[in-house]
Protein backbone atom coordinates (compact mmCIF):
# COMPACT_ATOMS: atom_id res chain seq x y z
CA UNK A 1 0.00 0.00 0.00
CA UNK A 2 1.50 3.38 -1.08
CA UNK A 3 1.48 6.16 0.94
CA UNK A 4 -1.89 8.35 -0.57
CA UNK A 5 -3.42 4.90 -0.30
CA UNK A 6 -2.61 4.58 2.90
CA UNK A 7 -4.01 8.47 3.48
CA UNK A 8 -7.00 7.82 2.12
CA UNK A 9 -8.36 4.75 4.40
CA UNK A 10 -6.96 6.81 7.22
CA UNK A 11 -9.13 9.55 6.85
CA UNK A 12 -11.95 6.82 5.67
CA UNK A 13 -11.97 6.00 9.34
CA UNK A 14 -11.92 8.89 10.81
CA UNK A 15 -14.59 10.32 9.04
CA UNK A 16 -16.51 7.28 10.66
CA UNK A 17 -16.28 8.49 13.98
CA UNK A 18 -19.87 9.83 14.51
CA UNK A 19 -21.23 5.85 14.31
CA UNK A 20 -24.00 5.80 16.92
CA UNK A 21 -23.66 1.53 17.76
CA UNK A 22 -21.13 1.27 20.13
CA UNK A 23 -20.07 -2.39 18.89
CA UNK A 24 -19.65 -1.05 15.34
CA UNK A 25 -17.48 1.72 17.30
CA UNK A 26 -15.74 -0.69 18.97
CA UNK A 27 -14.02 -2.30 15.83
CA UNK A 28 -13.62 1.45 14.08
CA UNK A 29 -11.59 2.21 17.20
CA UNK A 30 -9.56 -0.62 16.72
CA UNK A 31 -8.59 -0.24 13.53
CA UNK A 32 -7.60 3.61 13.74
CA UNK A 33 -5.45 2.57 16.78
CA UNK A 34 -3.83 -0.12 14.68
CA UNK A 35 -2.32 2.87 12.42
CA UNK A 36 -0.36 3.96 15.86
CA UNK A 37 1.30 7.08 16.56
CA UNK A 38 1.21 7.84 12.48
CA UNK A 39 -2.40 8.69 12.52
CA UNK A 40 -2.53 10.97 15.36
CA UNK A 41 -2.15 14.17 13.65
CA UNK A 42 -4.92 13.36 11.25
CA UNK A 43 -6.99 12.62 14.74
CA UNK A 44 -5.96 16.24 15.67
CA UNK A 45 -6.61 17.74 12.99
CA UNK A 46 -10.02 16.38 12.64
CA UNK A 47 -10.34 16.69 15.99
CA UNK A 48 -10.09 20.77 15.90
CA UNK A 49 -12.53 21.06 13.23
CA UNK A 50 -14.84 19.11 15.31
CA UNK A 51 -17.56 20.81 17.54
CA UNK A 52 -19.67 18.38 19.19
CA UNK A 53 -18.18 17.28 22.24
CA UNK A 54 -19.15 14.17 22.05
CA UNK A 55 -17.16 13.51 19.29
CA UNK A 56 -14.52 15.66 20.16
CA UNK A 57 -14.12 13.03 24.00
CA UNK A 58 -14.02 10.23 21.18
CA UNK A 59 -10.91 11.49 19.48
CA UNK A 60 -9.14 12.14 22.42
CA UNK A 61 -10.13 8.86 24.13
CA UNK A 62 -8.09 7.81 20.95
CA UNK A 63 -5.16 9.62 20.84
CA UNK A 64 -4.44 8.79 24.27
CA UNK A 65 -4.97 5.28 24.15
CA UNK A 66 -2.45 5.75 21.04
CA UNK A 67 0.09 7.40 22.89
CA UNK A 68 -0.50 5.06 26.14
CA UNK A 69 -0.13 2.00 24.20
CA UNK A 70 3.34 3.49 22.63
CA UNK A 71 4.72 4.79 26.13
CA UNK A 72 4.14 0.93 27.23
CA UNK A 73 6.17 -0.02 24.03
CA UNK A 74 8.15 2.57 24.42
CA UNK A 75 9.40 1.19 27.99
CA UNK A 76 9.51 -2.66 27.05
CA UNK A 77 12.11 -1.14 24.40
CA UNK A 78 14.48 0.51 26.58
CA UNK A 79 14.50 -2.04 28.94
CA UNK A 80 15.44 -4.52 25.90
CA UNK A 81 18.05 -2.06 25.06
CA UNK A 82 19.85 -2.28 28.36
CA UNK A 83 18.25 0.56 30.38
CA UNK A 84 21.74 2.62 29.69
CA UNK A 85 20.36 5.78 28.92
CA UNK A 86 18.52 7.33 31.94
CA UNK A 87 17.54 10.87 30.20
CA UNK A 88 15.68 8.68 27.65
CA UNK A 89 14.01 6.16 30.67
CA UNK A 90 12.78 9.59 32.17
CA UNK A 91 11.45 11.42 29.18
CA UNK A 92 9.41 8.28 27.71
CA UNK A 93 7.56 8.78 31.81
CA UNK A 94 7.09 12.11 30.55
CA UNK A 95 5.61 11.92 27.41
CA UNK A 96 2.76 9.65 29.05
CA UNK A 97 1.68 13.26 30.59
CA UNK A 98 3.43 15.30 28.18
CA UNK A 99 3.15 13.46 25.18
CA UNK A 100 4.67 16.40 22.82
CA UNK A 101 7.68 16.70 24.59
CA UNK A 102 10.96 16.77 22.39
CA UNK A 103 14.59 15.48 23.77
CA UNK A 104 16.25 18.01 22.37
CA UNK A 105 14.00 20.58 24.51
CA UNK A 106 15.32 18.72 27.81
CA UNK A 107 19.24 18.41 26.87
CA UNK A 108 19.22 22.24 26.08
CA UNK A 109 18.14 22.60 29.33
CA UNK A 110 20.67 20.41 30.86
CA UNK A 111 23.49 21.86 28.87
CA UNK A 112 22.86 24.97 30.08
CA UNK A 113 23.25 23.85 34.15
CA UNK A 114 26.13 22.00 32.77
CA UNK A 115 28.01 24.64 31.06
CA UNK A 116 27.69 27.11 34.07
CA UNK A 117 28.98 24.11 36.32
CA UNK A 118 32.19 23.44 34.00
CA UNK A 119 33.12 27.18 34.31
CA UNK A 120 33.41 26.76 37.85
CA UNK A 121 35.10 23.58 37.98
CA UNK A 122 39.07 22.88 37.84
CA UNK A 123 41.09 19.75 37.93
CA UNK A 124 42.49 20.65 41.22
CA UNK A 125 39.31 20.64 43.18
CA UNK A 126 38.92 17.85 46.03
CA UNK A 127 35.25 15.44 45.58
CA UNK A 128 34.15 17.77 48.24
CA UNK A 129 35.06 20.71 46.41
CA UNK A 130 33.44 19.33 43.15
CA UNK A 131 30.02 19.20 45.16
CA UNK A 132 30.23 22.64 46.84
CA UNK A 133 30.93 24.08 43.48
CA UNK A 134 28.36 22.11 41.94
CA UNK A 135 25.86 23.23 44.71
CA UNK A 136 26.74 26.60 44.75
CA UNK A 137 25.50 26.88 40.65
CA UNK A 138 22.69 23.97 40.83
CA UNK A 139 21.17 25.88 44.00
CA UNK A 140 22.07 29.13 44.15
CA UNK A 141 22.44 30.15 40.33
CA UNK A 142 20.04 27.90 39.03
CA UNK A 143 17.66 28.18 41.84
CA UNK A 144 16.95 24.46 42.59
CA UNK A 145 15.02 23.35 45.44
CA UNK A 146 13.06 20.44 47.30
CA UNK A 147 8.98 21.25 46.55
CA UNK A 148 7.98 20.68 49.91
CA UNK A 149 4.73 23.28 49.18
CA UNK A 150 3.26 20.42 47.04
CA UNK A 151 6.02 17.31 47.94
CA UNK A 152 3.21 14.86 46.38
CA UNK A 153 2.35 16.28 43.45
CA UNK A 154 2.65 14.57 39.95
CA UNK A 155 4.58 17.26 38.24
CA UNK A 156 6.97 16.30 40.57
CA UNK A 157 8.31 13.67 38.79
CA UNK A 158 8.49 14.98 35.23
CA UNK A 159 11.79 15.75 34.32
CA UNK A 160 10.49 18.69 31.77
CA UNK A 161 8.00 20.48 34.55
CA UNK A 162 10.99 19.88 37.14
CA UNK A 163 13.59 21.75 34.93
CA UNK A 164 10.59 24.80 33.96
CA UNK A 165 9.66 24.95 38.25
CA UNK A 166 13.12 24.30 39.29
CA UNK A 167 11.48 22.07 41.96
CA UNK A 168 10.89 18.37 42.69
CA UNK A 169 11.20 15.86 45.35
CA UNK A 170 14.11 13.92 46.11
CA UNK A 171 14.29 11.24 43.37
CA UNK A 172 13.54 13.57 40.60
CA UNK A 173 16.04 16.78 41.79
CA UNK A 174 18.61 13.61 42.37
CA UNK A 175 18.51 12.36 38.40
CA UNK A 176 18.70 15.78 37.16
CA UNK A 177 21.70 16.30 39.41
CA UNK A 178 23.18 12.97 38.64
CA UNK A 179 22.76 13.65 34.55
CA UNK A 180 24.72 16.51 35.13
CA UNK A 181 27.29 15.58 37.59
CA UNK A 182 27.86 12.36 35.08
CA UNK A 183 28.14 14.34 32.08
CA UNK A 184 31.04 16.15 33.65
CA UNK A 185 33.30 12.92 35.03
CA UNK A 186 31.99 13.61 38.94
CA UNK A 187 31.21 9.96 39.75
CA UNK A 188 27.98 10.17 41.31
CA UNK A 189 25.07 7.46 41.45
CA UNK A 190 21.23 7.28 42.60
CA UNK A 191 20.71 5.12 46.07
CA UNK A 192 17.45 3.51 46.64
CA UNK A 193 16.95 4.29 50.18
CA UNK A 194 13.95 3.66 51.82
CA UNK A 195 11.56 6.92 51.20
CA UNK A 196 14.58 9.04 50.39
CA UNK A 197 16.24 8.87 47.90
CA UNK A 198 20.00 9.92 47.68
CA UNK A 199 23.28 10.00 45.75
CA UNK A 200 27.02 8.68 46.44
CA UNK A 201 29.99 10.27 45.13
CA UNK A 202 32.04 6.95 44.24
CA UNK A 203 35.46 6.98 44.11
CA UNK A 204 38.89 5.60 44.97
CA UNK A 205 39.85 4.97 48.37
CA UNK A 206 42.53 3.53 50.65
CA UNK A 207 42.61 0.44 52.40
CA UNK A 208 44.51 1.34 56.01
CA UNK A 209 44.90 -2.91 56.05
CA UNK A 210 46.24 -3.86 52.70
CA UNK A 211 47.22 -0.46 51.56
CA UNK A 212 45.21 -1.01 48.22
CA UNK A 213 43.10 1.14 46.13
CA UNK A 214 39.77 0.61 45.34
CA UNK A 215 37.99 2.45 42.61
CA UNK A 216 34.40 1.96 43.03
CA UNK A 217 34.32 2.80 46.70
CA UNK A 218 31.76 5.68 48.38
CA UNK A 219 33.39 8.55 49.35
CA UNK A 220 30.46 9.91 51.10
CA UNK A 221 26.58 10.83 50.76
CA UNK A 222 24.30 13.42 49.12
CA UNK A 223 20.89 14.50 50.01
CA UNK A 224 20.26 16.29 46.77
CA UNK A 225 16.81 17.49 48.20
CA UNK A 226 18.24 19.15 50.99
CA UNK A 227 20.43 21.62 48.99
CA UNK A 228 23.35 19.16 47.98
CA UNK A 229 24.03 18.57 52.29
CA UNK A 230 26.84 15.94 52.59
CA UNK A 231 26.51 12.67 54.92
CA UNK A 232 28.58 9.45 55.79
CA UNK A 233 27.69 6.14 55.96
CA UNK A 234 27.21 6.12 59.50
CA UNK A 235 24.32 8.99 59.08
CA UNK A 236 22.59 6.19 56.63
CA UNK A 237 22.86 3.73 59.52
CA UNK A 238 21.24 6.49 62.17
CA UNK A 239 18.42 6.95 59.37
CA UNK A 240 17.47 3.21 58.92
CA UNK A 241 17.55 3.18 62.62
CA UNK A 242 15.14 5.90 62.98
CA UNK A 243 12.82 4.58 60.26
CA UNK A 244 13.29 0.77 61.85
CA UNK A 245 14.50 -0.52 58.73
CA UNK A 246 17.02 -2.95 58.73
CA UNK A 247 20.30 -2.26 57.04
CA UNK A 248 20.14 -4.05 54.17
CA UNK A 249 23.25 -3.31 50.90
CA UNK A 250 20.96 -2.09 49.04
CA UNK A 251 20.27 0.87 51.23
CA UNK A 252 23.69 1.63 50.59
CA UNK A 253 24.90 0.87 47.54
CA UNK A 254 24.36 2.59 44.07
CA UNK A 255 21.33 1.38 42.27
CA UNK A 256 20.23 0.58 38.32
CA UNK A 257 18.48 2.75 36.15
CA UNK A 258 15.17 0.28 36.03
CA UNK A 259 15.11 0.75 39.89
CA UNK A 260 15.30 4.87 39.21
CA UNK A 261 12.48 4.00 36.80
CA UNK A 262 10.30 1.92 38.69
CA UNK A 263 10.92 4.27 41.88
CA UNK A 264 9.54 7.01 39.30
CA UNK A 265 6.66 5.00 38.75
CA UNK A 266 5.59 4.91 42.33
CA UNK A 267 6.10 7.71 43.07
CA UNK A 268 3.39 8.80 40.26
CA UNK A 269 1.03 5.96 41.15
CA UNK A 270 1.47 7.36 44.65
CA UNK A 271 0.73 11.41 43.79
CA UNK A 272 -2.45 10.39 41.61
CA UNK A 273 -3.53 8.15 43.93
CA UNK A 274 -3.41 10.83 46.71
CA UNK A 275 -5.45 13.35 44.14
CA UNK A 276 -8.19 10.52 43.66
CA UNK A 277 -7.21 10.74 39.87
CA UNK A 278 -8.30 6.92 39.42
CA UNK A 279 -7.64 6.50 36.19
CA UNK A 280 -4.34 7.55 35.63
CA UNK A 281 -2.91 5.79 38.83
CA UNK A 282 -4.68 2.85 37.18
CA UNK A 283 -2.81 3.47 33.99
CA UNK A 284 0.23 4.20 35.98
CA UNK A 285 -0.14 0.67 38.18
CA UNK A 286 -0.80 -0.92 34.78
CA UNK A 287 3.05 0.40 33.15
CA UNK A 288 4.37 -0.34 36.38
CA UNK A 289 3.33 -4.28 36.44
CA UNK A 290 4.61 -4.02 32.35
CA UNK A 291 7.55 -2.41 33.33
CA UNK A 292 8.58 -5.26 36.05
CA UNK A 293 7.62 -8.06 34.05
CA UNK A 294 9.74 -6.58 31.64
CA UNK A 295 12.78 -6.00 33.94
CA UNK A 296 12.25 -9.70 34.85
CA UNK A 297 11.83 -10.97 31.58
CA UNK A 298 15.54 -9.55 30.77
CA UNK A 299 16.86 -10.44 33.75
CA UNK A 300 15.97 -14.27 32.85
CA UNK A 301 17.08 -14.06 29.41
CA UNK A 302 20.82 -12.82 30.60
CA UNK A 303 21.01 -15.71 32.91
Amino acid sequence: MNNEDKIRKMEALISLMDEPDSSVFADISHSIEGYGAEIIPFLEHAWEEQADPFLQKRFEEIIHSIQYKSICNDLEKWIENGATDLLEGCLILARYQYPGLEENEIEYELSRIRKDIWLELNDNLTALEQIKVFNYVFYELHGFRGNTENYHSPENSYINKVLESKTGNPLSLSIIYMLVAQSLDIPVKGVNMPEHFVLAYTGSSLNPDTLEFSGNNILFYINVFSKGSVFSFKDVEVFLKQLKKEPKPAYYNPCNNTDIIMRMLNNLMNAYQKSNDTRKFEEVKNLSIIFENQVRKFQNEKK
